[in-house]
Formats: C-alpha cells, sequence, structure tokens
C-alpha cells in the first residue's frame, strides 16, 4: 500500500525559508515522478514543482527562482526547499506520486504572516 507523508509546514514570517518532507513508503521513488501542489483556500490546487525520475524539474511561474525540489532516492524521500516565501505562498502543500495510479499524501500546511 502506498503512503505519501509530509512534513515540515508551520508559521514563518514573509521573507523566510521552510523545507517540506514527503516520506514515501510502499513504492520506490526512484521509479517514479513525484511533486507538490498546493491549495490555498477558496482557490484550486495548483502545480508547486514535480521532479523526474532521470533528474529534471519543473517548477511553476511563481515559485521559480524561490523552491527547489529534490529527491533523496536511498531515504525515499523527496523535499520542497522554500526560501523568500511570500504570504500568497500560503497554502496546504501535497505530495503526489504517479505510479501506476496518482497517489497523494495529507497535506501540510504553510502560513506566511505579512
Amino acid at each position: 500500500q502506498v503512503q505519501l507523508v509530509e512534513s515540515g509546514g508551520g508559521v514563518v514570517q514573509a521573507g523566510g525559508s521552510l523545507r517540506l518532507s514527503c516520506a514515501a513508503s510502499g513504492v520506490r521513488i526512484s521509479r517514479n515522478r513525484m511533486g507538490w501542489y498546493r491549495q490555498a483556500p477558496g482557490k484550486q490546487r495548483e502545480l508547486v514543482a514535480t521532479s523526474g525520475i532521470f533528474g529534471s524539474t519543473n517548477y511553476a511561474d511563481s515559485v521559480k527562482g524561490r523552491f527547489t525540489i529534490s529527491r533523496d532516492n536511498a531515504m525515499n524521500t523527496i523535499y520542497l526547499q522554500m526560501n523568500s516565501l511570500k504570504p500568497e505562498d500560503t497554502a496546504v502543500y501535497y505530495c503526489w506520486l504517479n505510479s501506476d495510479s496518482t497517489y497523494w499524501g495529507q497535506g501540510t500546511q504553510v502560513t506566511v504572516s505579512s
């Protein structure tokens, strides 16, 4: 059974940093594309960043240059380093894995105060 567990969310002031982690079980992340989405109150879930199995990465325009996605295949974990955070980054952040199906974590809240 595939499980994704996010951690690292919290409250931070604008300009600060947070690092999110997503630990996977029941699947080897080295064989799968993974990423992060986020959903702000009253808005649709949107793509933040993705990581391919050969090292490719993709970012939403709104986070380019500020966020970095990475993976540690040995730890079966992906990360999202978020720097220069803005109030508009406030959202629930979800880890995502694309395998035989699409799997989601439970989400972790990120709140950026102005």
